[in-house]
């Protein structure tokens, strides 16, 4: 099962222009996933920010007692 671990032994081609077949297609495959890890990244980048947004938003309108100690959730003790 070696060919199988290996995607770049199982790309037809010669062993003169199958070496530089199998790394173009390599480059080309390792663009595709950069692109898609990017994409995917700026997405939850954007989630995020509307997450915090929506936080933030509701935590301004939650009404406080006077005197009452306010707690940080986001400090690790709760």
């Amino acid at each position: 099962l070696p060919a199988a671990a290996d995607p770049l032994s199982m790309v037809p081609g010669s062993l003169e222009s199958g070496s530089w077949c199998n790394e173009h297609m390599l480059h080309e495959r390792l663009d595709i996933i950069e692109e898609k890890v990017i994409k995917t990244v700026e997405h939850l980048e954007s989630e995020v920010k509307s997450l915090l947004n929506i936080i933030s938003e509701t935590t301004l309108n939650i009404p406080t007692v006077p005197g009452t100690p306010l707690i940080d959730i986001f400090d690790g003790q709760y």
